[in-house]
């Protein structure tokens, strides 16, 4: 199995969400990252980043949340276009798993037309209750004819230990990690917005657009026993990890 980061844009937000005491007007620039796992049985994406239209006109997709949560990618800077980068086209994709159903995270779900899709159960009726866009839901991203199966444990996704699902509830009800099992580069925890940026983990931080901060916090330490069994933890928005990260055409294995 070989894994693959790819680019699913960039966005810009206030820091003090993440860092308690950053100045009130002070931005960070943070990555949107889509994970490509090339499997004997298929292949699977986590997350798919934020849809193509946003790099030019994010109000008409996104309305007013574009104010808080600003798309700065410049145009074909997205999860289809990473795709193409390694050979590959929407329909080459069997599996779609999403951490969640924020709109940089499920913004290209629309695009693979021959995926199943999953997420866990907590996450769906979380985006199809009432007043759910005031909670950053948008049924334009994640509401499509494909198939969508939801799971309420663990998710074992090829049922042979590779790709298995972890509720991380805080940031949204059905929270999601991926923990990938590599031959030579060992587990991979991917956690998306469990931890948004890495010292978050480090300093029991829980940013003020999470759900549930007790819940939260709570799951920092899931992630902490995975890392302390020789995890590597891959956040949702960390720019100075992903800039450390080998990306693209780039496989770990």
């Amino acid at each position: 199995m070989k894994m693959h980061f790819l680019d699913g844009g960039r966005l810009r937000m206030k820091r003090r969400i993440f860092v308690p005491d950053a100045e009130r007007d002070e931005t960070v620039e943070l990555p949107v990252i889509s994970t490509l796992f090339r499997h004997a049985k298929g292949n699977v994406l986590f997350d798919t980043g934020c849809h193509p239209s946003v790099a030019t006109d994010a109000h008409a997709r996104w309305g007013g949340m574009e104010k808080f949560m600003t798309p700065i990618a410049p145009p074909r800077q997205d999860v289809i276009n990473a795709l193409a980068q390694v050979g590959l086209k929407p329909e080459d994709i069997d599996i779609v798993v999403n951490s969640h159903l924020h709109p940089d995270h499920c913004g290209c779900n629309a695009f693979f037309t021959r995926a199943q899709f999953h997420c866990h159960e907590a996450e769906l009726a979380a985006a199809q209750a009432e007043g759910a866009d005031r909670m950053g839901y948008l049924r334009v991203e994640w509401d499509h004819p494909m198939r969508l199966d939801t799971f309420s444990g663990q998710f074992d996704v090829f049922g042979d230990s590779r790709l298995v699902t972890m509720h991380l509830p805080g940031h949204t009800p059905g929270m999601t990690g991926l923990r990938a099992d590599l031959t030579r580069s060992g587990e991979y925890f991917i956690v998306s917005d469990a931890v948004a940026i890495e010292r978050n983990l480090a300093n029991d931080e829980a940013p003020m657009n999470a759900w549930n901060a007790d819940l939260l916090l709570a799951s920092y330490e899931t992630i902490r026993a995975r890392q302390n069994a020789g995890a590597t933890i891959i956040c949702g928005h960390d720019d100075g990890q992903w800039q450390r990260l080998n990306t693209g055409a780039y496989a770990h294995d």
